[in-house]
Parts: C-alpha cells; sequence; structure tokens
C-alpha cells in the first residue's frame, strides 16, 4: 500500500515537473486565497495581541467602573467622591482609585507652543494600574494630592512637541488655560494603540482636577478598583452594583447610571471584536479558494482526457480503478498543497510588510490554528475538486483508453 501512495506521489511531481507554468496557473487561486487569509490573520491578531497587553497589566482582578451614557453619547450617570469613599468600604476590595478627564481648555502652553493634550485627574495608584512610571523625574504623590498641587506628569509626546527636552523638562511650567502646572515626571514612551497615541496624555493629581473643574456638573469619571482576590469578583462587582444603585437612589426597575466591566470583560469583548473580523474577512477572501479550487478540477480534467492512452495501458498492466483514483486524487492534492504552502509563505511575507509600513502598527503574528487552517483548506481544496477528475480517469474502459488518440 506504502508503494502505491509513493508511486502516485512521484507520479504526480513527474507531471507537475513536465507542465511548471500550467501547474502555477492552476493554483494560483489558491495562493491569492491563502495568502490573503494568513495576511488578514496575522494583522488582526498582531492588533489583538497588543490591545491584549495594554489591557492586562491591569490584571484580571480589575474592575473599570464609568458613568453611563445615552444614545447621543451624553453623560447620564455621575460618580462622586462620596460613591468612591463609599465603594473602599466594601469588602473584597484592595484599592480603588479614581480617574477623571478635563475638557476645560484647548491645550498645555509652553512659552508659544501649544499641544491638545489629553489632561487625566489621577491618584498615585494609577501608575501601577497603569504600567506608567516615569524615565525622569517622578509621578504623582499622595502629599500632591491631599495639598491639590498643581503639578503634572507628562508622557513623551507632550514633552516633545512643547520643545522640551528630558533634561530641561523638570521644574518646568506649562499653562493649562488660566492655571500653571509644574512639571515633575515625564513618562516612559509606551506607542500608539489604535491610532491613539499613549504618550499624549498629561496626568495631575485627582484633587487638583476636581478643583480645576470647578462647577462642572458632570465630570467624566471613571473608578479603577482591585479586587483582593480574584475568585471573588463577581460577588464583589454585584456587591459594587448593589452599593451604587442605593447611593444613587435606584429602585428596582430604574437601569443603571453607571457601567462595571472587569478586564477579563474587555479582554473578551477584544477577542470577539477581532474573531469576528477574522471570520467576515476570511469568508471574503475564502471565495478565493473555491475559484482556485474549480481551476484545479477544470485542469485536472484536461490532464485526464490528454492522458488517456496513459490510463490504458496503466489499466491494461493491472492497475485497478482504485490505483488510477489515488494517483490522480494525490496529484490535484499536491498541487492544492503546494500552492497552499506559496500562499502561506506569500501571506507571512504581506502582514510583515503591510504592518510595517503603518506607523506604529503592532508586528503581525501568524499563529499556530491559522498555518494549520491554511494548509487544511488548501488540502481539502484538492480533495473536494479532484475527486471527480480521479473517479473520471478511474472509470475509463482500458480498451477505449488505447483506442483513443
Amino acid at each position: 500500500m506504502l508503494s502505491i501512495w509513493a508511486e502516485g506521489l512521484r507520479s504526480a511531481l513527474q507531471a507537475i515537473a513536465t507542465n511548471k507554468l500550467r501547474s502555477f496557473l492552476t493554483s494560483l487561486g489558491i495562493i491569492i486565497g491563502v495568502a490573503s487569509i494568513i495576511a488578514v490573520v496575522s494583522l488582526v491578531q498582531g492588533l489583538e495581541k497588543s490591545i491584549t497587553s495594554q489591557f492586562e497589566g491591569y490584571g484580571s482582578n480589575t474592575l473599570f467602573i464609568q458613568q453611563q451614557r445615552d444614545k447621543f453619547g451624553q453623560l447620564t450617570g455621575e460618580l462622586s467622591n462620596h460613591d468612591l469613599e463609599t465603594l473602599k468600604n466594601i469588602e473584597g476590595i484592595a484599592a480603588i482609585s479614581p480617574q477623571t478627564f478635563l475638557f476645560e481648555y484647548s491645550g498645555l502652553i509652553y512659552g508659544s507652543t501649544e499641544y491638545s493634550a489629553d489632561v487625566i485627574g489621577v491618584m498615585p495608584e494609577f501608575a501601577e494600574m497603569d504600567n506608567s512610571y516615569p524615565e525622569v523625574g517622578r509621578f504623582i504623590t499622595n502629599a500632591d494630592a491631599n495639598n491639590r498641587k498643581k503639578v503634572v506628569v507628562i508622557g513623551d509626546k507632550v514633552r516633545e512637541e512643547l520643545g522640551l527636552t528630558r533634561e530641561n523638562a523638570i521644574g518646568a511650567f506649562l499653562r493649562y488655560g488660566p492655571h500653571w502646572l509644574k512639571v515633575i515626571g515625564v513618562l516612559e514612551p509606551k506607542g500608539k494603540l489604535l491610532g491613539q497615541d499613549l504618550d499624549s496624555y498629561a496626568y495631575i493629581p485627582y484633587t487638583t482636577a476636581v478643583s480645576l473643574m470647578g462647577y462642572q456638573r458632570k465630570p467624566m469619571v471613571v473608578f479603577v478598583g482591585r479586587v483582593a482576590n480574584v475568585d471573588h469578583i463577581d460577588a464583589v462587582r454585584d456587591q459594587v452594583i448593589s452599593t451604587l444603585r442605593r447611593e444613587h437612589g435606584l429602585s428596582g426597575d430604574d437601569e443603571n447610571d453607571f457601567s462595571i466591566q472587569s478586564s477579563d470583560q474587555v479582554l473578551d469583548t477584544i477577542g470577539q471584536v477581532t474573531s469576528v473580523i477574522t471570520l467576515v474577512f476570511g469568508g471574503i477572501v475564502g471565495i478565493s479558494l473555491l475559484v482556485g479550487g474549480i481551476g484545479i478540477m477544470n485542469i485536472m480534467l484536461v490532464s485526464v482526457t490528454e492522458r488517456t492512452r496513459e490510463i490504458g495501458i496503466c489499466k491494461a498492466l493491472g492497475a485497478t480503478r482504485a490505483d488510477i483514483l489515488l494517483q490522480f486524487l494525490i496529484e490535484a492534492v499536491v498541487i492544492s498543497m503546494i500552492g497552499g504552502l506559496i500562499g502561506l509563505a506569500l501571506g507571512y511575507g504581506l502582514g510583515i510588510g503591510i504592518a510595517a509600513m503603518i506607523p506604529n502598527f503592532p508586528p503581525s503574528e501568524v499563529p499556530l490554528w491559522a498555518i494549520a487552517l491554511a494548509i487544511g483548506f488548501s488540502t481539502g481544496t484538492g480533495v473536494v475538486f479532484g475527486i471527480l477528475p480521479a473517479a473520471k480517469a478511474s472509470r475509463l474502459d482500458p480498451i477505449d483508453a488505447l483506442r483513443y488518440e
């Protein structure tokens, strides 16, 4: 049995080598289809890994609590300092830190240079939760927050755009509207995520941010909480919900005016989105595999016609229908697999090239399941679309085949 498979493979490779150009054109549809799928998957997987790494820094025991928005994007809820103090007393919460986003003024000004940085009020715990550590200087301390000091920690992009060097940034004064903020630290560069520059943020003490907002009724606030035991995160989450509903005076039929998610839920959502993207694009480019399969079937039917006398000779020498079927089926599968391997290499190269051409796009990544899927698809295409020509060849009458001109 092994010798039959080996002979079938030898015959297939010989037939492919004899008609190199035709074999290449036959497998072109497979090459394009597999290359497209691999390129798309590598880019999406690279992007997903980059996003995931950003949230994994928070840990699986982290909860994000924020105000609810209506269908127009307007804030409908409010998270107050009283809410924060109440949540600190919930058993199971190891730490909770607030963040607020300032939109009062257009940006930060140094000398005559202005840059529209995102100014965020945070507490000292934020640095560890967000993996935001100073490259020079220091981060915000409890003393800064308790005394509502007008100090700021800036991202590397902010420093660059304002014309500051790492050496002279510390101690510089930046103007934010009518307020002056002293730079106490410059963060390590973090790059971009989904087009958002992670180095374009500036952080001031949360208490200072609240005082700068004045009488703004609904500041944009996020509470980031750490649960002491990750196994109890669902119970703590339920307790947070019931506590906030009670504090906000919501009855049983009222919808929450806040939302709460764990970092795992955020990662699951990201995974679902990228999976849908992969499936949609995979389905679209999968049409190329169908076209390639039809091309293989057509060429194999032509090959059966061209080699009718050869089939007749083989049958006259004792080859069975199964032997002929196997020979032509192996040839179809080999053509398809060669196209799949070429497409795999081409798609991998395309993914690397496209990722390199897009500024700050994360490196592409081809998972093992994508490689297995590509090889499996190309092999399956060869089997499905090669079976008809192979069956036609196996059913030829040896006498008629030998008479064929």
